[in-house]
């Protein structure tokens, strides 16, 4: 028997705990198994969201950090001569860039301020352009921080690459205009896309730090000149550093151009013009082949170097460039307009022709003005100047004498005589058919349209009705007509040709870098409304204008040359009531079988005595036949005018129909009755000009407007009125 048999066995008493109730117990728990789940679901719904929703463009990110598309500038098309001399070449120029996404995080004030020691420019200026970069084309596309760097610069910023993630520099081509300032004006020249070009041309393959055309053919051309930018795919390190090449697509170079221009009579024609004008003045000159429309020359004085824009521009630079006298960045044979005084007459005489207001033999006797009573009041009249008495001429004579007389009639007519004129709608019309008043086409931005005025235009421009006095003025080339210099030389390139209007251009063909030509371009031609008959007699004109009347100081002795002299008044009166005037010359040679045609305009001269001598030289250097080479300022021989009775000035102007010596025989013009004549308009009489017809010749040549129409139409309805030489104020009135 075991001696804890019977006895129970002794346990130890277990210590009494406080109760927990169930129901709190299992609400703990439940919260912290809903907290673990909650982060589990955050955490599962972050994941999908980073690799399911947002996976692509996280994964498209992390490849940008490793792989960088890298663009590779095309060369730049180059620009020949029609005689393939180079004007154009391409060169390297070398640019500060950053990648901004590059930047160390946190550290890009140390980086600015590392860049700025080197290259000039304050830290904020830096971080600015960064800025503009990041906001225009994202931050992993290179932002130009400075052009056109030195090269001991350039390369210390190479040396400074690895301490500066982002900071790169980049090697660009640059543009070097290798005939100066002879062809600014047509080449143009190239400059840095601003960000509205950007905003409109990034879509066509544009970069942000893109240098592209801004004027001339650099700009008209572009789209061929520009060529198409290569790519090269790059592995970079966490510091944008270049590690390997994944692939490469190399740029396509820019188509080259050969132009129309002959380069040696582009200088020979800015030598010439330059000695008959001065810096501060405007000056154009320009030579057409009168068959195809090809500018062999075009010059625009004042000019600049191109090669200005290809290095830094300073702001104080680029102003004085801007308002220096005469205009420098404008192209003056283009862009701006002047009245083209008498050189406007060959229109109006092709007009008058073919619309049968005058023949051959219409021949009206100029005693130096004629007088017009006025509507209203016969006590008052009006007197409209010649610039001599030219006597009796007949049409060939109205050209070669360059008689206001003679085209007040064929513009306007002369009531008291029964003499209808065209009428100032029919001088408009053919205007206009002569390409007047509207853009020739020419293949350079830039053009004016210039301006063909009518009745209907005054009353809406002006606010008041055109008068018989407007189209006297008009008639002759003055008052509110307005034309560029090209204009003129295209008009008297349909006379030249037999009336085709050709469309003047400075571009002939593209070729490869071979050589080999792509493509020859033409332009696009129409044809004025008048016979070549009559545009024959026209021709005709101006060759006894340069054989025997007011242009025979544009003759050369180894050419024929036919053609027409002007000159315009213009700006306020002198002291002694006299104006400065415009020097126009229009023409073609050789005469009787035209190849080339000719303008030359200056601001300040006259067209007999400045710019007839000047075409000469440019024609006879053209030519090489060693004609008359007159400089500025030396004497040259002016044809007399016709001999008038002085006993009879006073007597009203006539016309009559009997031949005139030395001339071919002329038939009689059609006669109105004087009856049915029209009335004459009330004129709107401008300053007094003397009361006396002229008693004696001026010693030059004729003149053309009074007042040179800028942007604006005239606010008077013709220019004050003083007696001059050279064909000026025929438009003087006095009652």
């Amino acid at each position: 028997m075991s001696y804890f048999e019977g006895r129970r066995r002794w346990r130890s008493r277990k210590e009494k705990r406080e109760g927990t109730p169930a129901g709190r117990s299992t609400s703990m728990t439940a919260i912290m198994r809903g907290l673990v789940i909650l982060m589990f679901g955050i955490l599962i719904i972050q994941l999908v969201n980073l690799q399911v929703i947002k996976g692509e463009q996280y994964r498209e990110q992390a490849e940008i950090n490793a792989l960088r598309e890298i663009p590779i500038p095309a060369n730049r098309g180059l620009i020949y001569d029609r005689n393939g001399t180079l004007l154009v070449q391409n060169t390297a120029r070398f640019s500060a860039t950053i990648i901004p996404g590059d930047l160390t995080d946190g550290d890009e004030a140390t980086a600015y301020r590392m860049i700025s020691n080197v290259i000039g420019m304050p830290a904020s200026e830096i971080e600015a352009r960064v800025t503009e970069g990041i906001e225009v084309q994202g931050e992993f596309n290179p932002t130009v921080i400075k052009g056109d760097l030195e090269r001991d610069v350039a390369l210390t910023l190479i040396e400074l690459e690895p301490h500066v993630p982002g900071l790169s520099v980049q090697v660009e081509p640059s543009r070097n205009y290798l005939t100066g300032d002879l062809l600014s004006h047509i080449l143009g020249y190239i400059g840095p896309i601003s960000a509205e070009e950007y905003e409109a041309l990034a879509d066509e393959g544009y970069l942000y730090q893109d240098f592209l055309g801004k004027s001339g053919v650099e700009l008209s051309y572009e789209d061929i000149l520009r060529g198409k930018a290569g790519k090269k795919l790059v592995e970079v390190d966490a510091a944008g550093r270049e590690l390997r090449v994944i692939s490469e697509r190399r740029p396509i170079d820019g188509t080259n151009l050969v132009l129309t221009i002959d380069l040696d009579l582009q200088a020979a024609v800015q030598e010439i013009l330059g000695e008959y004008s001065t810096d501060n003045d405007n000056a154009a000159a320009a030579v057409i082949d009168v068959k195809t429309g090809e500018l062999l020359s075009m010059v625009s004085l004042p000019t600049f170097d191109g090669n200005f824009f290809s290095g830094p521009v300073s702001e104080e630079a680029l102003a004085s460039l801007i308002e220096s006298p005469g205009k420098p960045l404008v192209n003056h044979a283009i862009s701006d307009r002047y009245a083209p005084g008498s050189t406007f007459k060959t229109i109006v005489g092709s007009a008058a022709l073919q619309e049968g207001v005058a023949s051959t033999g219409t021949t009206i006797v100029s005693r130096g003005y004629i007088n017009v009573e006025n509507e209203f009041d016969p006590n008052v009249v009006y007197v409209y100047r010649d610039w001599a008495p030219l006597g009796a001429l007949d049409f060939y004579d109205g050209i070669a004498m360059s008689s206001n007389v003679y085209f007040y009639y064929l513009a306007g007519g002369f009531a008291d005589e029964g003499f209808r004129g065209l009428g100032a709608d029919k001088v408009a019309e053919y205007a206009r058919a002569f390409g007047l008043g509207s853009l020739t086409g020419i293949d350079i931005g830039g053009e004016s349209d210039g301006l063909v005025p009518d009745p209907a235009w005054k009353q809406e421009t002006v606010g008041e009705t055109w008068t018989i006095g407007d189209t006297y003025n008009f008639g002759i080339g003055q008052g509110y007509v307005a034309t560029t210099p090209i204009q003129m030389l295209r008009a008297i390139t349909a006379i030249a040709n037999g009336g085709t209007l050709v469309t003047p251009h400075v571009v002939a063909e593209y070729e490869d870098s071979l050589g080999n030509t792509l493509e020859a371009l033409s332009s696009d031609t129409s044809t004025v409304p008048v016979d070549t008959a009559n545009l024959q007699i026209v021709g005709q004109g101006m060759r006894q204008s340069v054989t025997s009347g007011v242009a025979r100081n544009a003759s050369v002795s180894s050419v024929a040359v036919a053609g027409k002299t002007g000159t315009a008044e213009f700006g306020a009166s002198r002291d002694d009531g006299t104006y400065e005037t415009h020097g126009w010359f229009v023409g073609y040679a050789p005469a009787e079988d035209p190849e080339i045609a000719v303008v030359v305009f200056l601001q300040r001269g006259s067209g007999g005595s400045d710019a007839s001598p000047a075409a000469a030289r440019i024609l006879d250097y053209y030519f090489s036949g060693g004609g008359p080479t007159y400089g500025p300022g030396e004497d040259i021989p002016v044809p007399d005018p016709s001999p008038v009775d002085v006993l009879d000035a006073t007597a009203a102007p006539g016309t009559t129909d009997e031949p005139i010596a030395d001339l071919p025989e002329p038939t009689a013009a059609p006669e109105e009755d004087p009856d049915t004549a029209p009335e004459p308009e009330p004129t709107a009489p401008p300053t007094a000009p003397p009361t006396a017809p002229p008693t004696s010749p001026p010693t030059e040549p004729p003149v053309a407007p009074p007042t040179d129409p800028p942007t604006e139409p005239p606010q008077e309805t013709s220019p004050p009125a003083a007696a001059l030489p050279d064909e000026r104020r025929p438009h003087g009135v006095v009652p």
